[in-house]
Order: C-alpha cells, then sequence, then structure tokens
C-alpha cells in the first residue's frame, strides 16, 4: 500500500492543531492519530450547539464519523484518554450531580404514586373525580438524565437507549473498536439496523426507539458523534464490507490510516509548551460542554441548535469545491472508486469548517468564513485521498483476511479430510454465506497451498460434491 500523505495538523486551527501536536509530542504516536482524535473529540462537543446551513439551504448537523487504522503498541488508548480527558472530566462532574438527583427523583416518584392512590382511592370508582384528581396531581416526576456523554455500547439498541434517558449529544468512541465492528451491533442479523440507525444520525433525523411492553417513541434532535480506532485486519473487513457500501454507513467515515512510529520513539520529555496546548485544549472543550445546550421548549433532552451560514467569501469557496468534486467523481474519474463519499465532501466540508468554528469562537459565532472552510476543503481532501488509498488495500485485504478465518474454521471446526462449496456458505463463518464469496475465498486457499481439488468431486458424509477439495494438513 503506498504511503499516506501527511496529516493536515494546520487545517485544525490553532487550539485543536497545538494540542494534536503536543499530544503526538507526549505519546509519539503518528500525529495523524492525534489529529483524528481530537477532531472527534470537538465534533462531540460542538455538534450539540449548531447546525450548518450550505448553499444548497439544507441544513446540517456538524456531526462526524471518524475511523482511525493502527497496530497492536501504536498508543491509541494513550492519544484517546489525552483527547478526551475534558469529556471525562464533564462526564465526572455529571455523575457527581446524578446521585443526589437521582435519590431525589426516587423519593419524589415514591411520594407521587402514594399521592396517586390515594387520589384514586378518595373518588370511589368516579370516573369524573378520579380524573380531576389526577389532573391536580400533575405528571410525574421526570428521572435524571444519565450522566454519560460518551458511549461504547456495542448494539445499536443500547445506544439508543441511552439517547432516550440520557443527554441529546453523544459520542461512540471506542480505543478498541473491533469490539464493536465485530460485536452483536454488526451480526449479519443486526448489521443493516445498527447501519441504518448510525446513518440517520448522521442525516439528523429522527431516530426510532421500539421496546416491548411500551410500543415505539420517536427520538429527534439527537446528535451522534463517532470515533473507531481499530487494527488494520478489522479495518479491512469494515472498509470491504459490501452491505456497509450498499446502504451508504462507509461513506459517512472519514478514515485515516497513518505509518506506524513503532521503532523510532525514544525516549524525550514532553515539552512545557505541549503540555500547556492539551491544557488550553481541554479548558476550551469544557469551557464549551458547561454551556447550555439549546433545546426544544419544555423538552430535557431534544436538541434546537442555532444554524450558521457561510459567508459571501466562504461560500464562493465551497462551491468552487462542489463543482471541483462533482468533476473528480464521474465515471472513470479519480474519485469514481469513492463516489459514495465523494458526494459527501462538499457537505463534510461544512460540517468541518462549522465544528472548528465553533471552538475557535462559539461566543461570537454567527456564520462559517474562509479560514474555516479552507481547512474543512484541506481536511475533506486529505480523507478522499486516504479513502482512495484503503479503499484499494481493503478489497485484497479483506480478502486473505476472510481467506484465513476460513483456513482455521476447516482446521478447527470441519469434521472432515474433504470439503465442498456449500459445506463453506451453508455452515462456515459467518463472513462467507453465499457461493460467489465461498469460490474466491477457496480460489485463495488452493492458490497458497491449503486446498487441493478433487478431480471428479467427492463423498463427503451423506453428500456427494461434484466440486471438492482436500484440506492440506488435515487427515482423514
Amino acid at each position: 500500500m503506498p504511503a499516506p500523505d501527511p496529516f493536515p495538523t494546520d487545517a485544525l486551527g490553532p487550539i485543536l492543531a497545538n494540542a494534536a501536536i503536543g499530544i503526538q509530542d507526549r505519546t509519539q504516536a503518528p500525529v495523524a492519530i492525534c489529529g483524528q482524535s481530537v477532531l472527534a473529540a470537538a465534533t462531540l462537543v460542538a455538534q450539540g450547539y449548531a447546525d450548518v446551513k450550505l448553499p444548497t439551504g439544507q441544513v446540517r448537523p456538524l456531526s462526524n464519523y471518524f475511523a482511525t487504522v493502527g497496530v497492536t503498541g501504536e498508543r491509541k488508548s494513550a492519544v484517546d484518554m489525552e483527547a478526551t480527558w475534558p469529556v471525562r472530566k464533564r462526564e465526572a462532574r455529571l455523575r457527581e450531580l446524578y446521585g443526589p438527583a437521582k435519590l431525589d427523583y426516587e423519593n419524589a416518584k415514591d411520594a407521587w404514586d402514594k399521592a396517586r392512590k390515594v387520589a384514586m382511592d378518595s373518588a370511589k370508582g368516579d370516573q369524573t373525580k378520579i380524573r380531576a384528581a389526577l389532573d391536580r396531581l400533575g405528571p410525574p416526576p421526570e428521572e435524571p438524565l444519565l450522566p454519560r456523554l460518551t458511549c461504547g455500547e456495542p448494539t445499536i439498541e443500547g445506544l439508543v437507549k441511552v439517547f432516550a434517558k440520557g443527554w441529546p449529544s453523544l459520542g461512540l468512541f471506542s480505543d478498541e473498536g473491533g469490539m464493536f465492528i465485530g460485536g452483536h451491533g454488526m451480526t449479519p442479523e443486526a448489521k443493516l439496523r445498527t447501519a441504518s440507525t448510525l446513518s440517520r444520525l448522521w442525516d439528523g433525523s429522527p431516530i426510532d426507539r421500539v421496546r416491548s411492553g411500551d410500543g415505539a417513541a420517536i427520538l429527534p434532535g439527537r446528535r451522534l458523534a463517532m470515533h473507531l480506532m481499530v487494527q488494520p485486519n478489522v479495518a479491512a473487513l469494515f472498509l470491504a464490507d459490501g452491505l456497509l457500501a450498499e446502504q451508504g454507513l462507509l461513506s459517512r467515515v472519514l478514515g485515516s490510516s497513518p505509518e506506524s512510529t513503532i521503532g523510532t520513539r525514544r525516549w524525550h520529555e514532553a515539552s512545557a509548551d505541549s503540555d500547556l496546548a492539551i491544557k488550553t485544549y481541554g479548558k476550551r472543550l469544557l469551557d464549551i460542554l458547561e454551556m447550555p445546550l439549546p433545546l426544544v421548549e419544555r423538552k430535557r433532552n431534544e436538541l434546537a441548535p442555532m444554524e450558521i451560514s457561510l459567508s459571501t467569501d466562504a461560500r464562493a469557496n465551497w462551491i468552487a469545491f462542489h463543482d471541483h468534486i462533482e468533476v473528480q467523481m464521474g465515471e472513470g474519474k479519480p474519485l469514481w472508486p469513492i463516489r459514495g463519499l465523494a458526494n459527501k465532501l462538499p457537505e463534510i466540508v461544512g460540517r468541518l469548517a462549522g465544528v472548528l468554528a465553533l471552538v475557535d469562537h462559539i461566543e461570537t459565532t454567527m456564520e462559517i468564513g474562509v479560514t474555516e472552510i479552507e481547512s474543512g476543503i484541506a481536511l475533506a481532501e486529505h480523507y478522499a485521498a486516504e479513502a482512495l488509498r484503503l479503499f484499494a488495500a481493503s478489497q485484497a485485504d479483506a480478502v486473505l483476511v476472510q481467506a484465513q478465518a476460513l483456513s482455521r474454521w476447516l482446521l478447527t471446526h470441519w469434521d472432515h479430510a474433504v470439503v465442498g462449496l456449500p459445506d463453506i456458505y451453508r455452515l462456515g463463518p459467518n463472513s462467507v454465506r453465499d457461493m460467489k464469496t465461498a469460490r474466491r475465498l477457496v480460489g485463495v486457499l488452493e492458490t497458497h497451498g491449503h486446498l487441493s481439488r478433487i478431480e471428479g468431486g467427492a463423498q463427503i458424509g451423506e453428500n456427494f460434491r461434484r466440486e471438492a477439495w482436500e484440506i492440506v494438513g488435515r487427515g482423514a
């Protein structure tokens, strides 16, 4: 795979750029991982306060989804801890407030339940009097919001539950993204539902909550930022997933796979400038997190973000970028292989620019200027280049990863010394569920000497397979 272009750290704006450089100095992880991490954290912090109004007239959230690829030992977790510390500090404060509020709620609820029973009993079966008594009693007390701003929940049902009972702006953040990608939410049965819900949240659409016992509910005014840190083999399967590509989730993900710094990280003390940059970054994000969220009137957790538009000059730059991308993604053109993402790049520019504007000057932001749009374009161009690079690599890598999984299954779970195609796609690994995939993987294993074709077929248990292969290294 060709080397990546450098991550455009300068495009992050002064606060985020200095923080990314400071985290890189402290951890010696690739600067792209540091840049991705602070940008994802900033997206989580900013997305609840504003939407961007694009030159098309469409109003879009500032939410973004990020995926960062790195091998074991790349210090992804260390970077994540540095980048998300202001979010975790705010969550700790919310937990402190939640304890007493939860106790107050439980006491108030017990009192309300008792008062309701008394009101109903005192009416002695008279429906009119019961109704009047209940009207006087009023609604039950509201449970305090769950003190969570981030969620590593591996199922979409769990995420939606947190949205229903918690804060309306959340982050799906995981420094072990494989737990999400390979978890219950991404099983063949649940994958489409998970992808559809994540896509709807990215779009800013209301999400459905269906619960047994009390029916369905619609949850509007929610925002989700996502950052998954994943191993290369997991990334290969994720980025080459045909269903996720067709559904559209992959075209919403901004990926980065930097070159490793392992083997070059000799000990050194982080500079005082780095410490100051990280503290300044953290204070800024905390200041924003402590600002009241704009909410729909009489709603506790339904957002009503302000709309920010592009300045006249920023609008002209955005339109020029839009037209440039449109030409480049025609059939046979450079962006054709990633046309799903390319089609969204102008919108993504607006989202990224909006995040940068709020981080730098949320108190005075009424519009997005040229500086933020140019930064958004630089970032979007980087993500397009990375998508092209990762797309080409993932097509080959995913096949090899699947072939290795099939080989392990044949040696550890298959009871015979020979195997046929139906045995593989009916009984084999979950990632192999059709004849076309099975045949492609068998071809890879045959090429590498793991399988040997049996001319004329073979009897396997009670079934005769016209196409059969001997499993090399497996006795009868």
